[in-house]
């Protein structure tokens, strides 16, 4: 049965100038992506909603064709530590790759921006499954998948600990006495197969206790540490049947590492073209789609399936055999059995699933209270906790659902009138955790 008492929680993506790739055509300014007063404005019109946080992905390398598209450029904690001074409340969740960057220095940034913004940092802790990125880094292809996943439960576990090396009581601040009980801060002595970390880090623990862990993959090894360490989980899924069946699996993996499923946030992406009717919505679309970025989502499509996009008829159905075996390719599992499961269901020719879920992530197009019916349906019948909103151009189609769509999500009782507490832990229900060093101790002395 439906539990009707919870609480939808909303995010926004702010991806460039919009999700959707000739965005940056309806902007007076073409290069307004690159401008911190640009997203301090997103980030406060997502906070006038009450929107839980905002969110930045993050490509280290130039993946977007120039020509066509604006590129994931400014480093997202830099980006959101600029934000953290224009805003008071809304959540701040950065991407960072645990392939491609230090525990040490990773944990260390995003408890800067924790303290700095007050207890609203997220992590994002993603894999990188874009082939692009490895060269710039040194190696001459991506690790295997695996071998990624691998090193990514290792660098969760190392960092976690470094946001716990202090504990809360480490802090002193007497006068007469001292500043803070170095007994009371730990290294950790971290010897394992990917990482060796001494620790501690310079910092105490921030406002939140730890920042919060947000995991986006789909595949086995991606639900497994999702299940264990994350606190949400960016979901991949196009179609309600797909959203209720991801959503049951991970709070039954929750249970079963010993949690209480309801601190994992199922959270997947809807990407909104909202308008007064839905025949101007779906114009608002095609405009869109006219002005270009036909070929980007083409090629995003082949990305998420493994394939050379010159091996895809664009007026014909996704032939069966490319649907299959995505285990076996390269790039993200979870996006390729979305993008699967779509073409599955609607038959639509390769130009069509392009330019609608090529990219993994459901499309909700209609007027303000048919995006809300989408969002009340997968919320209701536990297919969500809520979502990781994608307007098709920002800050225009953000502005629209602030004014329109949250309105009627309040007036049907499943999103707050506002904040009810300054964390994003607050935001999203989720408790400060103890450090675990300082429940060892008492463990001991009890």
């Amino acid at each position: 049965m439906p539990n009707h008492q919870r609480q939808l929680h909303l995010g926004v993506n702010m991806y460039n100038a919009g999700i959707h790739a000739a965005a940056w055509r309806k902007h007076d300014d073409p290069f307004a992506y690159l401008d911190i007063d640009y997203y301090r404005n997103i980030a406060r019109i997502a906070e006038r909603g009450a929107l839980d946080a905002v969110f930045l992905a993050d490509i280290p390398g130039l993946r977007e064709d120039p020509r066509v598209r604006p590129t994931l450029g400014l480093e997202p904690t830099v980006l959101l530590t600029g934000i953290a001074s224009a805003t008071e409340r809304i959540g701040l969740v950065a991407t960072a790759s645990t392939t491609f960057n230090d525990p040490y220095n990773l944990a260390r940034r995003f408890s800067s921006l924790d303290h700095v913004s007050g207890g609203r940092a997220a992590w994002n802790a993603v894999t990188t499954y874009d082939p692009v990125v490895a060269p710039n880094f040194g190696l001459p292809e991506l690790p295997e998948h695996d071998d990624r996943y691998g090193r990514a439960e290792e660098f969760v576990d190392v960092v976690r600990k470094l946001w716990d090396a202090w504990e809360d009581s480490a802090l002193i601040g007497d006068p007469a006495g001292d500043l803070a009980d170095p007994d009371r801060i730990h290294t950790i002595d971290h010897q394992g197969e990917h990482f060796s970390v001494r620790g501690p880090l310079p910092l105490p623990r921030s406002p939140q206790g730890q920042p919060v862990v947000v995991q986006a993959g789909g595949s086995e090894p991606g639900k497994r540490l999702a299940a264990r360490t994350a606190d949400a989980v960016f979901a991949a899924q196009t179609t309600f049947e797909e959203g209720k069946q991801f959503y049951a699996e991970m709070k039954r993996r929750a249970r079963d590492y010993g949690r209480d499923p309801e601190t994992l946030k199922i959270l997947p992406g809807l990407c909104t073209v909202i308008a007064a009717t839905e025949a101007e919505a779906r114009d608002r679309k095609a405009e869109l789609d006219e002005l270009g970025g036909q070929e980007w989502a083409i090629a995003r499509l082949a990305l998420n399936l493994g394939v050379d996009a010159a091996e895809l008829d664009l007026d014909a159905p996704v032939p069966e055999h490319l649907l299959r075996n995505l285990d076996e390719k390269r790039g993200s599992r979870g996006f390729a059995r979305a993008v699967a499961n779509y073409a599955r269901r609607d038959g639509l020719t390769v130009r069509e699933l392009a330019l609608l879920g090529g990219g993994g992530h459901r499309y909700a197009i209609g007027t303000p209270e048919q995006i809300a019916d989408t969002i009340e349906h997968w919320f209701r019948h536990e297919a969500a906790d809520g979502f990781n909103l994608m307007p098709d151009v920002l800050p225009s189609g953000l502005e629209t659902f602030v004014d329109h769509v949250v309105p009627e999500l309040r007036k049907r009782g499943i999103f707050r009138t506002d904040y009810s507490g300054a964390t994003l832990r607050d935001h999203l229900g989720l408790s400060r955790p103890r450090s675990q060093y300082e429940r060892a101790e008492h463990a001991l002395s009890s």
